[in-house]
């Protein structure tokens, strides 16, 4: 999964723990890479209880990680749309695939 905002892919980190965070953007799980974690306006959803956002998504459910509310998430808005951040550099899945065979494979 590519950062939401500039569309990084994730790398495997070293030693430790990765630095990229999740987070939660209109009610989908997100990654934010850590050179968009730097911006102070992320845009992510935030606990409707404390205001934190530590929330996580997981089985139709969001959970705040501060202080431990759980609420079912409504997925009815696409996460990516057309001229939002990083949707201009986030080929489909299907032409990744095929540049990573062209890479092994040695095609041109």
């Amino acid at each position: 999964m590519p950062c939401y905002r500039c569309g990084a892919r994730q790398t495997d980190p070293i030693r430790g723990a990765s630095p990229w965070k999740r987070g939660v953007r209109r009610e989908a799980q997100v990654l934010v890479c850590p050179d968009c974690q730097r911006v102070h306006d992320l845009d992510l959803d935030t606990c409707a209880s404390c205001g934190s956002i530590a929330l996580i998504c997981r089985l139709g459910e969001i959970e705040c990680r501060s202080c431990g509310e759980v609420r079912l998430a409504r997925a009815d808005e696409p996460l990516v749309t057309a001229g939002s951040p990083g949707s201009a550099r986030m080929p489909g899945l299907a032409a990744e695939v095929e540049a990573a065979l062209d890479r092994v494979l040695g095609r041109s």
